[in-house]
C-alpha cells in the first residue's frame, strides 16, 4: 500500500494511476483522500500556468515550437512541485470532503474522476492571465488610463477594453515593439505599417496564423513618439475604418467586443478573443 501511494508523486492522469487511486480509496480512506486532493492541486497548479502562458504573447525571436515544448515540460514541473510542497488547497479540500462524508470509502473516490476531468476539461475559472507580477500589472493599468480615457471619449469604447487590448499586445508593456537601434516604437496595439502609413516604422519578427499555421515572418509596424500617440492612432484607426464598425457598436460587452475584433481580422491568432476577455477580466481587477 505505501509503495502504490508513493507512486503518485507525479500527477495522476493516465487511467493506470487513476485505477491505483481508486482502488486505494477503498483500503486506505485517509490516506487516498490526502492523495487525491494532492493530484487535484498539483493538475489545477498546472492548468494555471498553461493559462498564463496562452494569455502572454509569444513573439520573441527566440520562440518556437522547441522553445515551447520545453515550457510546457518545465511548467509540468514546476506544478508538481508546488503540489508536492502545498499551496493550502489540498488541505482545504480534505478538511471539507472529511467534514461531509466523515471521509467514508464512497466519499473518497469522489475526487478521483474529478482528476481526470480537469485534466481534460477547457479551463472555464477565472485565472491570472499573465505571467508577470501583479504590481507590473497595476503600474501598467496606472500610466496607461489617462491615454485610455482620451480614447474612450475619442471612440465611446471603455477604456479598460483598451488597456486590456494593449496589455495582451504588449505584454503588459514588456513585450512592447522596439526599433532597429533599441528604442521604444510605443506600439502598443500592433497595428502594421500599410501602404499609407507615413511615420516611423519599425520592423521586427511576428507570429502570424494562416489557416491555423503558425509562421514567423518580419512584419513593418507603426512607429510613434508617445503611448499617447499610440492611443490616438488607435482610436483613429477603429474610428474611420469601416471594418471595425461592429467593434464600435459593441458598447461594455466584453465578449462582443473581443469576438468583433477577431471577426474584423484584427490578429490572426485563433485563441485571440479568449485571450483578450481572460485579460480584460485582469484589468478590471486592478482599475
Amino acid at each position: 500500500m505505501t509503495s502504490q501511494l508513493n507512486n503518485l508523486n507525479g500527477l495522476a492522469v493516465d487511467s493506470q494511476s487513476l485505477d491505483a487511486l481508486r482502488a486505494q480509496a477503498k483500503q486506505a480512506p485517509d490516506k487516498a483522500l490526502a492523495a487525491a486532493a494532492k493530484q487535484f492541486e498539483a493538475v489545477f497548479m498546472n492548468m494555471l500556468m498553461k493559462s498564463m502562458r496562452d494569455a502572454t504573447p509569444q513573439d520573441g525571436m527566440f520562440d518556437s515550437e522547441q522553445t515551447k515544448m520545453f515550457t510546457s515540460m518545465l511548467d509540468q514541473q514546476l506544478s508538481q512541485n508546488l503540489g508536492s510542497r502545498g499551496t493550502g488547497l489540498a488541505e482545504l479540500m480534505v478538511k471539507q470532503l472529511s467534514r461531509h462524508s466523515g471521509a467514508d470509502a464512497q466519499a473518497v473516490e469522489m475526487p478521483v474522476p474529478a482528476v481526470r476531468q480537469v485534466a481534460k476539461a477547457p479551463l472555464a475559472m477565472s485565472v491570472l492571465p499573465s505571467a508577470y507580477k501583479e504590481s507590473v500589472q497595476q503600474d501598467f493599468v496606472q500610466r496607461m488610463m489617462p491615454h485610455a480615457m482620451q480614447a474612450s471619449r475619442d471612440t465611446g469604447l471603455p477604456a479598460h477594453q483598451m488597456i486590456g487590448q494593449a496589455a495582451l499586445e504588449s505584454g503588459w508593456g514588456k513585450r512592447e515593439i522596439l526599433m532597429k537601434d533599441g528604442s521604444n516604437s510605443y506600439n502598443l496595439f500592433g497595428i502594421k505599417a500599410g501602404a499609407n502609413w507615413t511615420g516611423k516604422v519599425a520592423e521586427v519578427r511576428t507570429t502570424e496564423y494562416h489557416n491555423g499555421v503558425a509562421s514567423k515572418p518580419v512584419e513593418k509596424f507603426r512607429a510613434y513618439d508617445s503611448y499617447a500617440d499610440s492611443f490616438r492612432d488607435y482610436a483613429k484607426l477603429l474610428s474611420d475604418n469601416p471594418r471595425y464598425a461592429k467593434v464600435l457598436e459593441q458598447g461594455e460587452s466584453v465578449q462582443g467586443f473581443a469576438q468583433a475584433l477577431q471577426r474584423a481580422g484584427y490578429a490572426t491568432d485563433p485563441k485571440y478573443a479568449d485571450k483578450l476577455v481572460q485579460v480584460i477580466g485582469r484589468v478590471n481587477t486592478l482599475a
